[in-house]
């Protein structure tokens, strides 16, 4: 088909996700091969946002097709209720790679329905129904994980779901207040979710759901010694502790694990994304070792016709491996200073950067007015003037595809770049900051 003909059917037949349908105008992908993707023109653009940020080992990983292809060859599918191999043996792969506390594996399809599972096992395991979430989190948009959702991509759904409830995260960078070290910071936010928790009466919450690092909304890392003290919150009051690892997990931040740079345990972890790298729909929930015992006498009222898709784990224990064998952690950690390095100088360099952070290869370049007053280049949840959409824009103009998200420029590129091509593509993003500073 001509280029015209697939953007026409696109356009034409497609609801496209988050947009005005009006006025549409996709690239069309010709081919993608490592970062890379190519127009039907032949011009190349660069995937500096993973995709949906699971691409994790970018396009046209040879080890996951072939263990797509074979698994194909004996079977695609069969019911969650028959033992498989691939299916049994990703379950076993992901516990070892997680703390000895945890035991079992409940497969989902993506991230949003990881996350419904996750607070329907935890209200089933306490027998509590509240579940507190962060205002600045993004869980998926069905209706149960829209409800856990806490931006305004929860608003569709609203009047919501009792028992949701959303606290604020811990973003200094925002806070009308200068706390003078990491250790100030946490102890106002632990104190302001503790004192929420007993107003919420604690022996009716089930869970605190949290990104363990949050992603699109900002990627906020947490100060050193928060996630510890919502651990503590939980431990107190009987609470299961959720961390959402859907777009962290598989070595995004420089470790398997988000949570791991802060050395807590969960009671359960939601996962997708980069567990398969994209080339098939994965997810699922880790629970522990208590929690998987508790059903082994009740009924776990929870189930999918594709959980654990036998073509989806064959991907899964593929592409697991292959991060794992190729040493990509190790990547991740070395390009991630890299990243955060040269970040840091365009926060210095351009009047229109507010704020830069990053771990790993997961970074948020935050765009105001003016640095002083910290107003944003658009307010919360509003656009009129498309703002975003044009910074956008010149970026695409060179190339580098990434996604925006309130007034941050999101830069997450896969897991397998290299040091020339990182700053071969940090250098159109200092480009195009160049412009947006002359607008302001």
């Amino acid at each position: 088909m001509s280029e015209e003909s697939i953007r026409a059917n696109h356009t034409a037949y497609n609801m496209q996700s988050w947009s005005k349908q009006k006025g549409l105008n996709p690239v069309v992908v010709e081919k993608a091969e490592g970062i890379y993707l190519w127009d039907p023109s032949g011009k190349r653009y660069t995937d500096m946002s993973s995709q949906l940020v699971n691409m994790n080992l970018g396009h046209g990983n040879k080890a996951i097709v072939e263990a797509i292809k074979a698994q194909a060859d004996r079977y695609c599918y069969i019911s969650p209720s028959y033992a498989s191999e691939p299916r049994g043996e990703l379950a076993k792969l992901l516990v070892s790679l997680l703390p000895d506390t945890f035991g079992k594996i409940f497969f989902t399809n993506a991230g949003a329905d990881a996350n419904e599972n996750a607070i329907k096992i935890a209200r089933m395991f306490t027998g509590r129904n509240k579940v507190l979430s962060r205002y600045r989190s993004y869980h998926g948009s069905s209706f149960g994980a829209g409800n856990l959702t806490g931006e305004p991509r929860r608003y569709a759904l609203e009047p919501g779901i009792p028992g949701f409830i959303h606290f604020f995260d811990p973003y200094v960078y925002r806070e009308p207040v200068n706390f003078a070290s990491d250790k100030e910071a946490v102890d106002y936010y632990i104190h302001k979710l503790r004192e929420q928790v007993l107003y919420e009466n604690p022996p009716t919450i089930a869970a605190i759901v949290l990104e363990t690092v949050t992603g699109s909304n900002g990627v906020l890392i947490p100060p050193e010694g928060y996630i510890q003290g919502v651990r503590k919150i939980c431990d107190e009051f009987g609470i299961m502790m959720i961390c959402d690892e859907v777009m962290m997990g598989f070595g995004r931040t420089g470790k398997m694990f988000a949570f791991e740079h802060w050395g807590v345990k969960p009671d359960l972890i939601s996962f997708a994304k980069g567990v398969t790298c994209g080339y098939i729909q994965l997810g699922g929930v880790a629970v522990s070792s208590k929690i998987a015992a508790y059903f082994d006498d009740r009924l776990l009222s929870c189930g999918l016709t594709y959980s654990g898709h036998p073509l989806a784990c064959a991907a899964g224990i593929a592409g697991v491996t292959y991060l794992i064998e190729n040493k990509l952690l190790d990547n991740v950690q070395e390009r991630g200073a890299e990243l955060k390095q040269i970040l840091n100088g365009f926060k210095e360099q351009y009047k229109v950067v507010g704020d830069v952070r990053a771990i790993g290869l997961m970074s948020a370049v935050e765009l105001v007015r003016d640095k002083k007053t910290k107003e944003p280049v658009v307010s919360y949840g509003q656009d009129p003037e498309g703002t975003m959409k044009k910074i956008n824009g010149e970026l695409v103009k060179r190339g580098f595809m990434t996604y925006t998200h309130e007034n941050m420029i999101l830069v997450a590129p896969p897991l397998i770049i290299t040091k020339d091509q990182l700053a071969e593509e940090l250098s159109k993003l200092g480009e195009a900051l160049a412009v947006v500073d002359s607008w302001y």
